[in-house]
């Protein structure tokens, strides 16, 4: 099978439905006119301004404004003034949600794979539709994986901090 590169469509659906969906797809990013691919093993998802876990819970702000747009834009944020995090856009416009992608092979870390391949603010806002140096592709590969809470986010409600929206990949031993 031919890998497919994914469109709007894919990325319209609610980040609840999008996260586990994500699992296995291929983050591809073209660096000097070398294209690098690697297999999305974690995300996250963040839904909406009464997830409380969301950037988007006290509404639109200038940090924020691009998780209002219309499902498949790179939402990269800076975290903790360190690492770079790969966050994609989903749903429809004027709803904040988004899905954190968590680890690919080879940079189990959402601060590891944004540094290997690349991945900052400069990037922040790019659609993942189009051939413009960041996008996901579908091979095929059909994920098996398991459900656990979200981490790092201890400034969450008990019920946001307890939902079971992080989806990881089981490996195959």
């Amino acid at each position: 099978m031919n890998n497919i590169k994914l469109t709007k469509p894919f990325y319209s659906r609610p980040a609840t439905e999008l996260a586990p969906l994500l699992l296995g797809k291929l983050l591809c990013r073209e660096i000097s006119g070398e294209t690098i691919k690697r297999r999305i093993t974690e995300t996250e998802c963040y839904y909406g301004e009464t997830d409380t876990a969301c950037h988007a819970r006290r509404g639109r702000t200038e940090r924020t404004q691009v998780m209002y747009g219309a499902g498949g834009i790179a939402y990269i944020y800076l975290c903790y003034g360190i690492h770079y995090l790969l966050n994609v856009v989903t749903g429809g416009e004027g709803h904040p949600q988004a899905v954190l992608i968590r680890g690919v092979e080879g940079a189990g870390g959402p601060g590891l794979l944004t540094k290997a391949l690349l991945i900052d603010r400069t990037l922040n806002g790019r659609e993942l539709c189009k051939a413009n140096g960041l996008w996901i592709e579908d091979d095929g590969f059909i994920a098996e994986y398991t459900a656990a809470k979200r981490v790092g986010i201890g400034y969450a409600s008990e019920e946001d901090r307890n939902r079971l929206w992080r989806y990881i990949i089981k490996s195959e031993e």
